[in-house]
């Protein structure tokens, strides 16, 4: 079996027709055909069914084109490490992040992969509307991967691994009518202003759609970008906070949010398809154990 034969398989499976796969493959039609038969003819099965007016998948091609797609994406890999080992990894790896993401050390894991791959052009970006603009970004393209603070089911079309979590917590005033207690409730919250990240970041999308659910929209007075300047707007009497608990409120009392269930996450994301080689790498790094970015959050 070769990959040619492979290659012409899935084209064919993917375009329905042997006069778009040959167009797509450069090659004539006559080709193709052959191709596909003496493939058939190494199985010992059809692939196709055939006839005068359409082409379509018989059970057998069903359950070959996953294995022939995986052959194909395996024989690239090999390639793709021959060429890096004979020239260094060359090419782009665009990283969205947040403005806040509590210990990570992103700075020191791209060093790290900029120390493993030099001639690997490096963008990192954050967005103005947070996780949700990041989201975006990685489906239109504009982005390899991403860390985003959204739930799995604001992920769709991204493949996505969840890193790590973090409760949130409530910031009051000095003086505040409920500073004494030792945890609070979304109930207990109802009717405050607040201070919060803009609409988009993931900790604001998390916190607006559970106080809707629970039937008490709230009223956010004061939007800021970077979680570490919620304390002053809070101290300065101008509403209460409730963000992840990322060890960046240094200076304030914070109050547990009792609210099972109601956390949040932090995943790295790449575009559902197949992403770049780059982008694969960084991943690689980060399975191989050297690095963590689990989010460390108090017990």
């Amino acid at each position: 079996m070769e990959t040619r034969q492979l290659e012409c398989f899935v084209a064919v499976a993917e375009e329905l027709s042997f006069t778009r796969a040959a167009r797509r493959l450069f090659a004539v039609q006559s080709t193709v055909s052959a191709t596909i038969q003496a493939l058939e003819g190494e199985l010992g099965v059809k692939l196709f069914d055939r006839s005068t007016r359409r082409v379509a998948l018989s059970p057998a091609g069903s359950v070959f084109l996953p294995e022939a797609k995986a052959a194909l994406e395996a024989v690239d890999r090999a390639r793709e490490a021959v060429a890096d080992a004979s020239a260094g990894l060359r090419g782009t790896l665009r990283v969205g992040t947040l403005t806040s993401v509590g210990d990570l050390d992103l700075p020191d894991l791209l060093g790290a992969f900029h120390r493993r791959y030099p001639l690997v052009e490096l963008h990192v970006t954050v967005s103005i509307t947070g996780s949700t603009g990041l989201a975006e970004d990685l489906r239109q393209g504009r982005l390899d991967v991403a860390l985003l603070g959204l739930p799995e089911s604001d992920l769709a079309g991204l493949d996505s691994k969840l890193v790590g979590s973090a409760p949130f917590v409530v910031v009051l005033p000095d003086g505040h009518r409920l500073g004494d207690r030792p945890s609070l409730t979304l109930a207990d919250l109802a009717g405050e202003s607040f201070v919060d990240n803009p609409r988009g970041f993931g900790n604001r999308v998390a916190l607006d759609r559970a106080f809707e659910a629970f039937g008490a929209p709230r009223r956010v007075v004061v939007e800021v970008a970077d979680l570490r300047a919620v304390p002053a707007y809070v101290a300065a009497g101008l509403g209460i906070a409730v963000v992840p608990d990322l060890r960046l409120l240094a200076g304030v009392r914070t109050i547990p949010l009792d609210e099972p269930g109601l956390v949040w996450p932090l995943a790295i994301a790449t575009r559902g398809e197949r992403p770049p080689r780059t982008a694969r790498l960084l991943l690689d790094l980060i399975d191989g154990g050297e690095f963590s970015i689990a989010i460390p959050v108090r017990p």
